[in-house]
């Protein structure tokens, strides 16, 4: 059974998947870097109203499942989280700065995909 959110007069249940990478697939999201990152994320989604679901920090790239606003695009998110995450744990670790010069630390691009609980038939058949 889904776990509706509510809102202002509205009833919602938006889930996103998400899975980014780090530029050139470093494997650096280990140790003390990766519980801080994990850290990180938590404030920034907590900061966005966005539930975390579930979310697993790789040595090379992040999974995460998202509970997420009606009023955030999954562009958005990932433009905050992403761009949030990399200036902040690159001042944290000067280790990171000296490997990703410019401040770059996640590859460009990024997964999304949509999760809900009714499948293509059960929306067909209730329209």
């Amino acid at each position: 059974m889904a776990e509706y959110r509510n809102g202002s007069h509205m009833v919602y249940d938006i889930k996103y998947y998400f899975v980014w990478i780090t530029k050139y697939r470093y494997r650096v999201l280990k140790g003390t870097i990766a519980v801080r990152l994990r850290e990180l994320l938590k404030q920034g989604c907590e900061a966005k109203e966005i539930q975390i679901v579930k979310g697993s920090i790789a040595a090379d790239h992040v999974h995460m499942l998202l509970s997420c606003p009606t009023d955030l695009a999954p562009s958005q998110i990932m433009q905050y989280l992403k761009g949030r995450s990399s200036h902040l744990i690159q001042d944290e670790f000067p280790e990171l700065k000296r490997r990703y010069r410019g401040r770059h630390m996640w590859a460009r691009g990024y997964c999304c995909g949509t999760v809900g609980q009714a499948d293509q038939e059960t929306i067909k058949r209730y329209i």
